[in-house]
């Protein structure tokens, strides 16, 4: 991942993605007595990398279940790439959108 930090563990390394990172901004911001208990309990490393793993894969459960529903499948792909490109890229923006909502943010 190009916008991955490293999560140190002592028993493990873990990746902190753009959702851990944008969770984090959020967190600072407007959660701050979470962010200072996180920090002083030494768990904020931790919190974010779960919410990063659980994040893609809400995403990519979401945009799969869509895709199916929608019928955008391989088949679409090879005969109207356009349109698929244009299916597929909606379909990950309303699935970020519902990451954001209910992850991100709140």
């Amino acid at each position: 991942m190009a916008n991955a930090k490293q999560i140190s563990n002592p028993n493990e390394t873990r990746s902190m993605g753009i959702w851990a990172q944008r969770h984090l901004r959020f967190i600072k911001e407007y959660r701050k007595t979470l962010y200072k208990e996180l920090c002083s309990s030494g768990k904020l490393d931790d919190y974010l990398a779960n919410i990063d793993e659980e994040a893609n894969e809400l995403l990519d459960m979401l945009i799969n279940q869509l895709a199916e529903k929608e019928g955008v499948t391989e088949e679409l792909k090879r005969t109207d790439q356009m349109k698929w490109v244009q299916s597929m890229n909606n379909i990950r923006s309303r699935a970020e959108e519902v990451v954001y909502s209910d992850l991100i943010y709140n």
